[in-house]
């Protein structure tokens, strides 16, 4: 509860949209590839990532050696998640004395530990984790792992750090990341706006949003929070849990290859894209 929530281009805390756009920098940064941006799907909006070791320029957070591309063949194996030890007092908890859903969350010691070795911030980690609990008591099946949310959410936002912002600890940006207009130019596909400008002040074109870059349309489809409170595509605890249950869609298992290269594609339809999700995942997954 507590968290400040979307409601419009007016009130919001007046921190001024940033529009993800492409820079040229002192380092080699490459696109995540050239999108086409589909009404009903998640786009990155070009944003910028750089590869590790490009340069003795210190690099952003969360970046982390990948493997060569070629060693790799599937997802990440499924990350085990230290859960918080509620206790017994929990259990007896009634339903009617909750005001929220009970979710369950990674411990504190496992947060320090795994943000410590993967470079992933802890409060963005906490939300990757978070949904991955959650994924695993709703769709067992879907077995979603935290590296996959956490590939993902660095070649899209760097963890929500891009153009100079983070992760506050209520879990919502410092810093709206809001993409370019998506017009038809910089080749993505026309998509005029479906949020009258809510969520990302254009009232003409949807752009990206928010740690996760959902466009209005699919966020409108997706957005949920286990707080009660509306949903934020700025918080990346809403952010990562919508974006589990999208990859989560269609009854797919997240541990066989197809199912997880198709889950991608979905967010991104580009084999840029998932490569370098992939090589994240599995770096996180390796350093954690």
């Amino acid at each position: 509860m507590g968290k400040r929530r979307a409601s419009g281009a007016e009130g919001r805390r007046n921190r001024g949209p940033v529009v993800a756009v492409c820079v040229t920098l002192a380092v080699c940064l490459l696109l995540t590839g050239g999108v086409v941006l589909l009404v009903n799907r998640v786009s990155d909006a070009f944003n910028e990532w750089s590869p590790p070791g490009a340069s003795d320029v210190e690099p952003p957070v969360g970046t982390i050696q990948t493997p060569p591309p070629g060693e790799l063949t599937g997802p990440p194996e499924l990350s085990e998640v230290s859960p918080v030890d509620e206790g017994p007092e929990a259990d007896r908890t009634g339903a009617d004395e909750r005001s929220t859903p009970a979710a369950p969350h990674p411990s504190a010691a496992w947060l320090d530990r795994v943000a410590e070795s993967t470079g992933i911030p802890r409060r963005a980690l906490e939300a990757y984790a978070s949904a991955q609990l959650v994924l695993a008591r709703e769709q067992p099946g879907c077995r979603l792992s935290w590296p996959t949310l956490a590939g993902i959410g660095y070649v899209e936002t760097h963890h929500g750090t891009y153009a100079g912002g983070e992760i506050g600890s209520d879990g919502v940006t410092t810093v709206d990341i809001i993409g370019i207009p998506l017009d038809g130019t910089n080749q993505t596909r026309a998509i005029p706006d479906t949020d009258g400008g809510r969520y990302d002040g254009d009232a003409q074109w949807d752009r990206a949003i928010g740690p996760m870059q959902f466009i209005p349309h699919t966020w409108a489809q997706w957005g949920d929070s286990l707080s009660g409170d509306d949903p934020d595509p700025h918080d990346i605890d809403d952010a990562a849990l919508a974006a589990g249950r999208y990859l989560c869609a269609e009854d797919r298992d997240l541990t066989v290859a197809a199912d997880w290269e198709s889950a991608i594609l979905t967010y991104n339809r580009s084999s840029t894209y998932v490569a370098d999700v992939l090589a994240y995942a599995h770096a996180y997954a390796d350093a954690a």
